[in-house]
């Protein structure tokens, strides 16, 4: 009956340690979002942004979100159908990325 104790403290534990560490990795990106993930296709993994201001291709970004933490390079994007190599602010374009992201992900600078 001990054992099963320690089992339940060492799992609250590894919890708190990786809580700790999500926020410490929030932490590490400031400044408010220029950008906001407003649809995403899986199958060829491109997300659709809706950027706040101007953004250009070969820019780290970063992508957080509830279950989305990682950094990027935009490598490419296209609005209309057509690559675009600069991204107008207030505009949808698509953006290929490299992992899964959600929509309501926000996008920062990195």
């Amino acid at each position: 009956m001990a054992n099963k104790g320690k089992k339940i403290v060492a799992a609250a534990h590894k919890r708190k340690k990786k809580a700790t560490l999500k926020a410490k990795a929030a932490q590490k990106v400031q400044g408010k979002p220029i950008g906001v993930v407003t649809h995403f296709y899986t199958k060829i993994k491109v997300a659709i942004v809706k950027f706040k201001k101007p953004v250009i291709v070969g820019t780290m970004i970063a992508v957080r979100g509830h279950k989305t933490d990682f950094e990027h390079k935009i490598i490419s994007m296209q609005f209309d159908h057509a690559a675009i190599k600069k991204a107008p602010k207030g505009k949808e374009v698509g953006m290929k990325v490299g992992k899964r992201v959600r929509e309501g992900d926000e996008i920062f600078e990195a």
